[in-house]
């Protein structure tokens, strides 16, 4: 009976923690020599390399949808950020190429006084099609304007530094801590410098949560 309760509790001790665990019962009042038992729990580092294996497959269904996207575009990114301009005068804070067949990019401008409009460009021929003043929060626009303050670096020209990693898909201002450009592109996603332009890798807080589970993990 003593020797099952320390088992018992050993095994325990195991599920929490994970690994191996060697535990020394007697057989109970008889006086025999106690016996080594091991229990062996499986720890949650089996599940790394599927959890790997899904983090890829979903990475290159990712690259494959971009490129089918990005063949129905004949008009770039930066183009259709220009032909938005054109027709509204003000500051573009993103382009992004709709993802449901339209062949439409859409363009957020920003008038001085902080007004939004949504500009849709053809991504066939570069066409305005519509100019729509977006009337649901003029602060959003006043915050996008604050932080591209001091830039010398326009959504048009960091689609067009982007575009060396890849065709891009969309262009947008991300003032989430220090402000810069975020590119999607057929390659991945990037981040360009407000000033100097330069693209350099994104890495979100859910990839670096996932390597920083598997530092955990190794460290174990």
């Amino acid at each position: 009976m003593k020797r099952n309760i320390v088992l018992a509790t050993v095994a325990a001790a195991a599920l929490i923690g994970g690994g191996t665990v060697a535990a020394y019962a007697g057989s109970g009042d008889d006086g025999a020599s106690p016996r080594q038992s091991d229990v062996r729990v499986a720890d949650d580092r089996d599940d790394a390399p599927k959890d790997d294996t899904d983090d890829r497959d979903d990475a290159r269904d990712d690259r494959e949808e971009a490129a089918a996207q990005a063949r129905g575009a004949d008009v770039t990114a930066a183009e259709a950020i220009a032909a938005a301009l054109e027709r509204t005068p003000g500051t573009a804070v993103s382009a992004e190429l709709d993802d449901a067949g339209s062949r439409v990019w859409e363009v957020t401008v920003v008038k001085a006084d902080g007004t939004e409009h949504d500009v849709r460009v053809s991504a066939g021929d570069g066409k305005v099609l519509s100019d729509r003043r977006d009337d649901d929060d003029d602060d959003d626009g006043r915050r996008d304007l604050a932080a591209l303050k001091g830039s010398t670096v326009d959504a048009r020209e960091a689609a067009e530094a982007a575009a060396a990693k890849g065709t891009v898909l969309e262009i947008d201002l991300d003032d989430d801590g220090p402000a810069l450009w975020k590119a999607e592109t057929t390659k991945g996603e990037w981040n360009v410098d407000l000033k100097s332009g330069a693209v350099t890798a994104h890495h979100d807080d859910a990839g670096q949560d996932d390597r920083d589970d598997r530092n955990d993990r190794d460290d174990d």
